[in-house]
């Protein structure tokens, strides 16, 4: 004899409710969160550039800048303190990002930025440059960024450059030290004869 089969149905019940005023809540919540962290950032940006106002505006590239002894193109990470690389300058559009292109001249470095700033580093104002591995905001692989470093205003500063073909950046580095060397000691020259 076989059993009776026994079928259980389930129990009625009902699809589960969406609470849409709960959901447009929590998203409403959550852009206003957005939005006030922006703001935090931006005002924080806005008060690192009122302390460092008392930067003296940026050098243009004069009409006669002679020969270029080197030409990059690639991109201009931002600029910090000299030996600090997480104190990012943002006065003058320093901290702006952007392309670059680079003409090193027996009177200095000119970098041409479209979409931000142009400047130019009088070759007396150069310190010397160098291949580091980040600079605030940015961190590639060891000696994947050219950092320059120069005078302006009394303050040193550090600008982090990558070139679209990093195999440039020694010959940079090489070029720069060696003009920055010749104007320490052309002003030694002219400082010992007085």
């Amino acid at each position: 004899m076989t059993p009776p089969l026994i079928h259980l149905a389930a129990a009625p019940h009902s699809a589960p409710v969406t609470d849409w005023a709960a959901r447009i809540g929590w998203v409403v919540g959550l852009l206003v969160l957005v939005v006030f962290v922006y703001w935090l950032m931006r005002q924080g940006w806005k008060w690192r550039g009122t302390l460092q106002g008392d930067l003296p505006e940026l050098l243009s590239a004069p009409d006669d800048a002679g020969e270029p002894r080197l030409t990059l193109s690639g991109r201009y990470h931002g600029s910090t303190t000299a030996g600090q690389w997480l104190d990012r300058i943002v006065a003058r559009g320093l901290g702006t990002r952007s392309r670059a292109e680079l003409t090193l001249t027996d009177r200095g470095l000119d970098v041409v930025r479209p979409g931000a700033e142009d400047f130019f580093v009088p070759a007396a104002a150069l310190r010397g440059a160098r291949l580091d591995a980040g600079i605030a905001g940015k961190v590639l692989p060891e000696g994947g960024l050219l950092v320059v470093t120069w005078e302006h205003g009394g303050k040193r500063i550090d600008s982090g450059f990558r070139s679209d073909r990093a195999g440039e950046h020694p010959a940079w580095v090489e070029a720069v030290n060696q003009l920055s060397s010749e104007h320490t000691t052309e002003h030694t020259e002219t400082e010992g004869a007085r």
